[in-house]
């Protein structure tokens, strides 16, 4: 018995993710531009969680317990040597229950140590079971919002929490998706920080598990970063959009992004302080709206699957 204990002990150390569920965002907010935190719609449902490693935060998520994916995730950008790719993924105890341990850790090991049931686990949040073989059935996989190619180390590590990850659609996730963000190294490369938030917007669409809805399938992804210098200014600032499907990601300027956030409805005030104190014309080219279907392209879709039926 001692030695289960002993063993039980050991994978608690080496499967463990440290994560913090707070009342707000101060203990971490220093992945936040100026420590400031988006302006958007509140929710019930949303949690704040500082993402933290062998007691260091790596990033910041806010979390929605209802559609159990996250709103978006908050971190800054690190060079990374590509190494320190996790292979396990975890939850969270205290979106189970609050007292509980700030180190996240895979469900097998929480359901051990509490002697609860994985039913219990994913009533507010994602399980590993949700994922699994999900991509052969449907054509999404596990999609990182804060990817671990952005970090380096134990950084990479820390993003293998499935409160940072939604169903992304796998051809997107592999291919645009994945160079945009490969891109972004090299824009990042003369940056100071910069400072990066990603997101999801919810769609009316869920996977389901023995017919029980359990994760939302987002509508959009999106995407905004802002720069410094080394005295802290901010000299660049972009935005990118995609609908979660096998398409292309749309870049754009934090200002256009804002034309996107006023037609997919979820209430963004502000994602950056002063908007990363970026003119209006700055940021990449392009329309972050565009990648929302006008009213009458959905009309004429819809009328092509009702003849079609």
């Amino acid at each position: 018995m001692q030695g289960l204990v002993t063993v039980c002990g050991l994978l608690l150390l080496i499967f463990s993710v440290h994560a913090h569920v707070v009342q707000n965002f101060e203990v971490c907010n220093e992945y936040f531009y100026k420590n400031v935190t988006p302006q958007l719609e509140a929710s019930r449902h949303h949690v704040n969680i500082c993402q933290n490693f062998k007691n260091k935060y790596y990033f910041a998520t806010l979390y929605d317990t209802a559609n159990r994916i996250p709103v978006y995730s908050a971190y800054i950008f690190e060079k990374n040597n590509n190494w320190g790719r996790e292979t396990q993924w975890f939850v969270e105890p205290q979106l189970v229950n609050q007292s509980w341990e700030k180190s996240m850790m895979t469900d097998k090991i929480l359901r051990y140590k509490h002697n609860i049931d994985i039913t219990s686990i994913g009533e507010r949040q994602a399980v590993n079971a949700d994922y699994v073989g999900l991509q052969n059935k449907t054509g999404y996989n596990r999609g990182h919002l804060n990817p671990n190619g952005h970090h380096a180390d134990l950084g990479r590590k820390a993003t293998f929490t499935l409160t940072n990850v939604v169903p992304q659609n796998a051809a997107l996730n592999k291919g645009s998706w994945k160079n945009y963000e490969n891109k972004l190294k090299d824009t990042f490369k003369d940056c100071k920080k910069a400072y990066v938030l990603v997101g999801a917007i919810p769609s009316s669409n869920w996977v389901t598990k023995q017919n029980v809805t359990r994760v939302n399938i987002p509508e959009y992804l999106w995407h905004a970063y802002c720069c410094v210098d080394n005295n802290d200014k901010p000299f660049k600032s972009g935005a990118a959009t995609a609908q979660n499907t096998d398409s292309e990601v749309q870049e754009c300027s934090l200002d256009s992004l804002k034309n996107f956030f006023k037609k997919v409805k979820p209430e963004v005030n502000e994602l950056f302080s002063d908007n990363c104190n970026e003119p209006t014309s700055s940021g990449p080219e392009g329309d972050c709206a565009s990648v929302v279907p006008s009213f009458y392209r959905m009309l004429i879709v819809t009328v092509l699957i009702l003849l079609k039926l």
